[in-house]
């Protein structure tokens, strides 16, 4: 089995789990990587989303085994035979608790900050991972759960090691597994795209996981001005609204819908990092899923194009309703294929695209319609992701104004230090030359402003 990344092995994740619904359930992801696999579980549930933060407490003198863990509101796990084993004395113990507990308060106040924990008193905690090697982290979070009061623990993730399933299965109510690869060298073999997950992903996923009884989508709670708030956008043909983040600020100076590619989501952390500048400064964002939860595994739909565009266009109509965005000026940042739909979006008359944004994407993926595109239109290629530069060259020679800006060393996804800074900033001075021509220019030669 292989997966897409954490937020596609979580909706496949929640399937298997549908069966705790009326359990009384809280969704607990393992930070970081956990939680987004957890986002998309607790979505599907309709049920509760927190972290289950925990610190294991290394023997000293061998600190990759645990003799206890601590967790939140002064929990303490203790291993009695390792304990009893490494004959550790009781100052040792309340040292190595006072450190752990140094570090949990840390965490806890970077991930929640003044966010409560949820209770876990005698309902069903489900515990979520993006996968389990040795299963130490794991076994460590399970037991704190249950020290908070569980009624039962139920552990689920995409992928473990057969051992570990096994091994387990005995320190929980239950346990689900999607895939126990042979062989199994890391929790990564399963994932296309396995990059780090930053606290602020973390921070994010948790502000917006909150559901209504009625809609499994998440909604935020009175947003005041310029607050970042969940959409549920209407697209003729699609078979429930589509999900966005929509972010405009009190005087904005135009608007940028975000188009993103295969495997990604409005929660990428890479797109959201290219939105965060734009809003501060003073742009519109609306961050956009194209497709639904249902489709999001259709290999075709992902590469129809045509679909996306559709969507997209619809989208941007819907927005330019939104109040004070009626006559503002609008852009478009695609990535991927997202690109190649933005691209045959901008040749939308009635919308009047003023500028394009591609960020390591597939224009060839709208051949058909290049030469149709008169938006000035600006493609940014990683230096090291030749064949899509190579793509990308191929259409700036057919789009009417484009400009190609290739970022030294980066790979497809930007993830080398500074890439998505770069990313970022450019396609905050080509919106702002474009959109917003009176506040500031921009040197498509130099790549700075005059």
């Amino acid at each position: 089995m292989m997966f897409e990344d954490r937020a596609d092995a979580g909706r496949q994740l929640a399937r298997a789990v549908d069966a705790f619904r009326d359990e009384d359930p809280v969704v607990l992801g393992l930070p970081r990587g956990g939680v987004p696999v957890a986002f998309e579980v607790a979505r599907r549930l309709r049920a509760p989303l927190d972290v289950i933060l925990v610190r294991k407490l290394g023997v000293p003198f061998q600190p990759e085994l645990a003799v206890g863990a601590v967790g939140e509101d002064g929990v303490l796990v203790v291993n009695r035979d390792v304990l009893a084993s490494t004959r550790l004395t009781g100052d040792q113990m309340d040292e190595l608790e006072r450190a752990g507990r140094t570090e949990l308060e840390s965490r806890a106040q970077r991930l929640r900050g003044t966010r409560p924990r949820i209770s876990l008193e005698n309902r069903l905690a489900l515990v979520v991972d993006d996968g389990v090697a040795t299963g130490a982290t794991a076994r460590a979070a399970c037991q704190v759960a249950r020290a908070h009061g569980a009624r039962s623990v139920v552990l689920a993730v995409p992928v473990a090691s057969t051992r570990t399933v096994t091994e387990m299965r005995s320190e929980v109510d239950d346990m689900v597994c999607l895939d126990t690869p042979y062989p199994f060298w890391a929790v990564g073999q399963v994932y296309r795209n396995f990059g780090q997950v930053a606290d602020e992903e973390v921070v994010a996923l948790l502000d917006r996981a909150t559901w209504t009884a009625d809609t499994a989508e998440p909604v935020l709670a009175d947003p005041g001005p310029g607050t970042p708030r969940d959409v549920l956008v209407p697209a003729p043909g699609a078979p429930q609204p589509l999900a966005g983040i929509l972010d405009v600020p009190p005087r904005p100076r135009g608007l940028v819908a975000f188009a993103h590619g295969s495997g990604s989501s409005r929660l990428s952390p890479r797109n959201r990092r290219v939105a965060q500048v734009l809003g501060d400064a003073g742009l519109g964002t609306l961050l956009l899923d194209l497709l639904s939860e249902g489709e999001e595994g259709n290999r075709s739909l992902v590469f129809d194009i045509d679909v996306l565009a559709r969507r997209l266009v619809a989208a941007c109509t819907w927005l330019r309703e939104q109040p004070g965005c009626r006559s503002l000026p609008l852009g478009l940042f695609g990535a991927s294929t997202g690109a190649a739909a933005a691209l045959v979006t901008a040749t939308d008359a009635v919308l009047d695209v003023s500028a394009v944004v591609s960020r390591g994407g597939r224009p060839d993926l709208a051949a058909g319609h290049l030469t149709r595109v008169r938006a000035p239109t600006l493609l940014i290629v990683g230096g090291q992701d030749q064949a899509v530069l190579q793509l990308n060259r191929q259409a700036q020679e057919r789009l009417e104004v484009a400009t190609l800006v290739v970022v030294p060393g980066a790979t497809h996804l930007f993830e080398e230090p500074g890439a998505m800074d770069r990313v970022a900033a450019l396609a905050r001075d080509w919106f702002l030359a474009h959109l917003a021509p009176n506040v500031r220019t921009w040197d498509p030669v130099a790549g700075h402003h005059p």
